[in-house]
């Protein structure tokens, strides 16, 4: 038998994810430095897994509503208030999910119709246009540079609007560039969407995690978007809790119904027990995430002045806990840059292009690790610099 004929043929567009490619030359290898997946070297705060632990305890093993606990989502609508200064009701407006990736997807496939475009802005996490592709979209990148901070301008947007665009993507603070947006953008894309009667997915995972003294601004809360915006936000990145795999989507309730439609089908109910760690989460709030923040602030300060100080060229990210820094004048593709920096001083980093074609001479390099790593990292790039 044939098998790949029997595959649906929209997968044919969507390739492996260039990040679990290039590290799967470094599972099982212990002599390598890994700069490389997004995740939190810090154990979950000793309180939230205690709640986890608690929850256990008292036999809670059981499904809870589709929507999530409604204690959870009661938190989640306080939270959102607090941080977001954007106000939703618990009883209709959020939907806790399996990780941000399970709403991102939901919400894709509540809204599009086969041929419907959705814009996002690239370099990218790995997932945004394999996403719009299974759910039967039309991906449309928009370059970011590193000239712009990798935000996303107005001007850019507005070149990419076409009658089939139905969506925008957004995601600041950006994995894998740091890149934070201004108000000023925001405000711009904003009324971008309102005149072309858009839908927004802003995903704000990386929120707490933003370093230039500024207050995160949530698209969500400028004037009209509220209704049109879905803020996807999680527990993985602020909290360390990569492995409970709990995210959230707060939208007007026509959009969380019709996303629930899918969630009650395919997964039914996110994990109860992961449900009660969150509530633990939120209630211990920025004085759990705070000590973790600190920490990501000063590997993010030595990263920036290590590279730029060999001279490879970094621009300050204003947030999440990667660097981006361009690699263009050594003369060497993304790819061939990590693997001989892989094979020659066993340091492993991500290749820019599996963003996106505008990562291309670009390096993302995770300062979700030991400081001790961290500067053996640098002089062990250093040491393959001077090679090139």
């Amino acid at each position: 038998m044939d098998i790949q004929s029997k595959l649906a043929g929209h997968l044919n567009a969507i390739p492996r994810s260039g990040i679990r490619d290039f590290f799967e030359l470094v599972i099982g290898r212990n002599d390598v430095i890994s700069l490389g997946v997004g995740e939190p070297d810090f154990s979950t705060p000793w309180s939230i897994r205690e709640a986890a632990i608690y929850s256990l305890e008292k036999g809670e093993t059981s499904y809870t509503s589709n929507l999530g606990m409604l204690s959870l989502r009661e938190k989640i609508t306080e939270y959102v208030d607090e941080f977001f200064h954007i106000s939703y009701r618990p009883d209709s407006e959020v939907l806790v999910t399996v990780g941000v990736s399970e709403a991102l997807d939901l919400a894709l496939r509540a809204l599009l119709n086969p041929g419907d475009e959705v814009i996002y802005h690239e370099p990218c996490y790995v997932s945004y246009s394999p996403s719009i592709v299974m759910a039967h979209g039309v991906a449309v990148p928009v370059a970011t540079t590193q000239e712009d901070g990798f935000s996303l301008k107005p001007a850019a947007l507005a070149a990419a609007i076409t009658p089939r665009t139905k969506i925008v993507m957004l995601n600041f603070p950006t994995n894998p560039t740091g890149a934070v947006a201004t108000q000023e953008d925001l405000e711009g894309i904003a009324k971008l969407c309102i005149e072309h009667d858009l839908i927004v997915l802003s995903d704000e995972i990386y929120s707490e995690l933003r370093y230039d003294d500024e207050e995160h601004v949530s698209i969500a809360s400028l004037p009209g978007m509220r209704e049109r915006t879905i803020l996807l936000h999680g527990f993985s990145k602020a909290f360390a809790m990569t492995g409970f795999r709990l995210g959230y989507a707060c939208a007007p309730p026509e959009l969380i119904e019709a996303m629930m439609k899918i969630h009650q089908y395919g997964i039914l109910c996110a994990p109860i027990t992961s449900q009660a760690a969150a509530l633990e989460a939120l209630s211990g709030g920025e004085t759990l995430y705070e000590p973790m923040k600190r920490e990501y602030r000063q590997r993010r300060d030595f990263l920036v002045n290590r590279l730029n100080g060999m001279g490879v060229d970094c621009h300050l990210p204003g947030g999440a806990f990667y660097v981006f820094p361009n690699i263009q004048k050594f003369g060497l593709t993304s790819q061939e840059f990590a693997m001989g920096l892989l094979e020659a001083e066993q340091v492993a980093a991500v290749p820019g292009d599996a963003f996106g074609p505008s990562g291309e001479g670009f390096l993302r390099c995770c300062y979700a690790t030991g400081m001790k790593d961290l500067k053996e990292a640098m002089c062990a790039m250093e040491r393959y610099l001077k090679t090139l």
